[in-house]
């Protein structure tokens, strides 16, 4: 694997700046959610969860972790593909299994699909210049 699939090449300092606020507060929102999960991370759905207690867990780490992963900028693509797919999972069981709107007073899928399409963004675009991961890149490219 290349390191430049690992560590994408970072955006103008514009884009940057706009991806840190964009990391930073979707970031915080989800350390905010998952910092409940991770107390009980096997169980936090309790115990009439239709979904094992594995799933329960990464489903935790990947709000927590990637939360704190996502305010850093530090391994940005591996935390924005476990919260793809946990927010994947959030977006079919609200839309899909239990048939909630778009945008309602009470369940809807909105916000679970605005948190998905952040984490395409940084899969795809990474988590610009202003990042633990630009840092590592830039020592990561130097010459001796």
């Amino acid at each position: 694997m290349k390191l430049s699939s690992v560590f994408p090449a970072p955006p103008s300092n514009a884009a940057s700046v706009a991806l840190l606020m964009l990391r930073v507060v979707a970031g915080l929102a989800f350390v905010l959610h998952g910092s409940s999960k991770i107390q009980d991370p096997f169980h936090w759905m309790g115990p009439t969860a239709p979904v094992p207690g594995l799933f329960q867990a990464l489903a935790a780490l990947s709000e927590f972790g990637g939360g704190l992963a996502w305010i850093l900028g530090a391994l940005v693509p591996l935390a924005s593909l476990g919260l793809f797919f946990t927010m994947l999972v959030a977006v079919f069981t609200h839309a899909v299994a239990n048939g909630d709107p778009f945008v309602g007073h009470g369940a809807s899928y909105e916000l679970a699909l605005v948190y998905l399409s952040i984490s395409v963004v940084m899969l795809l675009i990474g988590p610009g210049r202003f990042s633990v991961d630009a840092f590592i890149r830039a020592r990561l490219n130097r010459t001796p």
